[in-house]
């Protein structure tokens, strides 16, 4: 599934209506969608509903849902913002028997007041995604009245009773949004102060971008994207996906029957210190769940008995090491065990004292690690002959530790996964002012140094240096808590152990992690869930992801 401009919207129809797919039809399918996707969620029969109607192909858009909603036995009720011509849609409309209303002459909008009293659904098919400026005179009239009115309601939580006085839930009306709420700027994802809040997003086609960037990306409610007709022909080239389910399911490992543990690969995790056990456990244990068939946790030997008592699945490997963190004494010990691995992780609860930065720097064939007031220290342009490193995740303080270098890209192996959030991302753009789009950062970066990035944060961006760019679909607080992070590190590793790209192991294993988090967050709520909860929830995504899997 693209993620789309405006312009590149509008090109679609474009294409589509000279293929012969009109535009009569993909906005029959598309006001179709809008009422099938209210019912599907609300029952509707005798359910009142007021659209809201604009003078273009939106409110063209409305009309046709408020004939399905009215077929499927709401009490529909339609607003007319300006008239309207009788093309087909509104001639259907009046055949229903739908009342259409407007603001006449009273110049206060009276009729809209009491149309909203006592309101359920409230469709919102006033402006498209071509909104560019402020909104302003009747419309921003009609947008603040109806804002109004349901936020009135919305705050009006509970009816008093004399025997249960605050068990008794009003109604409150569930706003939907037809294509995007009305003043959401569909490529910046600006919103106007007026503009309604949607319960429901019904887009079509594709998602727009201001969809996925906030503040517009927060007043959606839930985004459906339908299905009005466009030949998926006519999106080749877009360069910006959206991951989905079925396109993860279709990456994510086999699980053959006649299977052994040495078919989904060996994980190396380099992790933990002291001060963070918690974050190996965590990537450990993802990279368990995500189904690798053999984990071993590189840890400092104080770290052993803590993360193995709750860790019993993963083997481990003791280094060298100076009060918990690492040293690097610890080379010459992964010197000889690194070819027997198909990925290695390295960074989380690694910690930033001196030693371990160092280490870091050996393990990546740095010589000089020292930045001093007047420069970077010097790199070597590749790890030294004695450590060929398997495809690589680099999370965390690995990546802290890769900062304080010059042109710290050079001495890793292309295509190598980086996992960033903002901070991390900064740190590793020193001096740099980033774009103000998260995609335009990942995707640069990534060309430029010939990595994979991932770009942690509400919908995570995933960029390759050959220009693909896929962009999750989940912003989930839940997920801004600790330890989230490096289980999403664990993820990835353990899906390039299993033998996926370095491209598809980032999506994949941030799709599970993503869905993971969704799921924790509907039995948890967002504020009680912790990076643990994710954990747990990593086989049941996977079996949602697959169905049928036995």
């Amino acid at each position: 599934m693209k993620l789309v401009t405006v312009e590149q919207m509008k090109q679609l129809e474009q294409a589509a209506d000279a293929a012969g797919h009109s535009f009569a039809m993909m906005m029959e399918l598309a006001g179709r969608a809008v009422a099938s996707a209210v019912a599907q969620r609300i029952a509707v029969k005798n359910k009142i509903v007021l659209v809201l109607i604009g003078p273009g192909n939106n409110g063209g858009d409305g009309l046709v849902a408020a004939h399905y909603l009215k077929e499927a036995g709401a009490k529909v009720v339609c607003y007319l913002w300006k008239p309207r011509a009788d093309d087909s849609n509104m001639k259907r409309v009046k055949e229903d028997g739908i009342v259409c209303l407007h603001n006449g002459e009273n110049g206060a909008h009276q009729t809209l007041r009491k149309a909203l009293q006592g309101v359920d659904i409230v469709v919102d098919a006033l402006l498209g995604t071509g909104v560019t400026r402020p909104i302003e005179g009747e419309l921003k009239e009609i947008l603040s009245i109806v804002g109004q009115a349901v936020n009135a309601r919305r705050a009006q939580r509970f009816a008093p009773t004399d025997l249960f006085p605050s068990l008794q839930p009003l109604p409150r009306p569930y706003v939907v949004a037809v294509d995007v709420p009305s003043g959401l700027n569909c490529d910046s994802g600006e919103i106007d102060p007026v503009t309604l809040p949607a319960d429901l997003t019904v887009t079509f086609a594709a998602p727009k971008m201001g969809q996925f960037r906030f503040p517009g990306a927060g007043i959606l409610g839930e985004l459906v994207v339908a299905d009005i007709g466009i030949d998926p022909a006519l999106e080749q080239g877009l360069p910006v996906d959206v991951a989905t389910a079925q396109m993860v399911a279709q990456r994510l490992p086999p699980r053959p029957r006649d299977a052994h543990k040495g078919t989904f690969g060996k994980a190396l995790i380099v992790a933990g210190s002291v001060n963070y056990t918690g974050a190996a456990y965590l990537a450990g244990a993802a990279a368990t769940r995500i189904g690798t068939g053999l984990v071993t946790l590189a840890v400092a030997q104080p770290l052993h008995p803590i993360i193995a008592a709750k860790l019993a699945e993963a083997t481990f490997l003791l280094l060298p090491h100076n009060l918990g963190v690492l040293n690097l004494d610890a080379i010459e010990v992964l010197a000889h065990v690194l070819p027997s691995y198909k990925a290695l992780l390295v960074g989380p609860g690694l910690g930033q004292e001196k030693e371990t930065v160092a280490f870091v720097h050996a393990l990546f064939g740095i010589r000089q690690v020292t930045k001093g007031r007047i420069g970077f220290g010097q790199s070597s342009t590749l790890p030294p002959p004695s450590l060929i490193l398997p495809p690589l995740v680099i999370d965390a303080d690995g990546l802290n530790a890769l900062a304080q270098i010059e042109r710290w890209w050079t001495c890793l192996p292309p295509n190598s996964v980086l996992t960033p959030h903002p901070g991390e991302m900064a740190r590793l753009t020193p001096g740099e002012t980033p774009p103000a789009e998260r995609i335009d950062w990942a995707a640069g970066q990534a060309a430029r140094w010939g990595q994979i990035v991932v770009l942690k944060g509400a919908h995570t961006v995933i960029a390759a240096p050959d220009g693909r760019v896929c962009v999750l679909p989940f912003a989930n607080p839940g997920l801004a808590t600790a330890g989230t992070g490096d289980v999403l590190a664990g993820c990835i590793v353990g899906l390039l152990a299993q033998g996926l790209s370095p491209f598809d192991a980032a999506v994949c294993g941030a799709y599970v992690h993503g869905l993971a988090g969704q799921r924790a967050a509907q039995k948890l709520g967002p504020a009680g869930m912790v990076a643990g909860d994710v954990l747990n929830e990593l086989p049941y995504a996977i079996m949602q992801l697959e169905p049928g899997i036995t």
